[in-house]
């Protein structure tokens, strides 16, 4: 493991300690609802340069994601902001839960983009096979794209569904009466 990283275990004995420090999690609002690390901050990676401003820059800054991907890309994006210390966590959330240690879960969290992407491309799909089949045939086009489109998400690593979804309100989080949002932390 290099300066770059931690890792879970040596994040878990801060945290117990109770070392102040800033825990940024980068993921999207349904994945941080559905389990985070308890005191993370949410500010997604696509957020990040602007949610920067929020971080107490006296203080060591952790980043973590799902798997470490996301995060090495925020931690990268807060040194070029002028962070000092930053690191990013080791194997994310993956290994966070791995090493058994808890989470705090939103009750109520919104499906992950993922399932809802799997729900809405599957439901256009058979949508658009009924009415092809029932209405007008022309109607099998609407499965073709939609099928096109998961493809092209595959290959690319891009789902524009997936960023149509993100922009839901049952994928945002809430505004407590304070401005501040329900699930960022400390």
């Amino acid at each position: 493991m290099n300066r770059s990283e931690i890792s879970v275990n040596q994040l878990y004995t801060k945290i117990k300690l109770g070392e102040r420090l800033n825990l940024i999690d980068v993921r999207e609002f349904p994945e941080f609802a559905a389990g985070r690390l308890p005191g993370a901050r949410l500010i997604p990676l696509k957020e990040i340069d602007q949610g920067g401003a929020e971080i107490d820059r006296t203080l060591p800054t952790y980043v973590i994601c799902r798997t470490g991907r996301r995060s090495a890309e925020a931690r990268e994006k807060l040194l070029s902001l002028g962070f000092g210390e930053v690191q990013n966590v080791a194997g994310g959330i993956v290994a966070w839960q791995k090493a058994g240690y808890p989470l705090e879960k939103k009750a109520r969290a919104p499906w992950s983009l993922e399932r809802q992407v799997r729900v809405a491309a599957g439901s256009l799909v058979l949508l658009g096979a009924l009415l092809a089949i029932f209405v007008d045939g022309r109607f099998v086009w609407l499965s073709a794209f939609v099928g096109a489109g998961l493809v092209f998400a595959g290959v690319t690593d891009f789902c524009g569904m997936a960023l149509l979804l993100a922009r839901l309100p049952w994928n945002r989080p809430s505004n407590r009466t304070d401005g501040k949002p329900e699930c960022v932390g400390r």
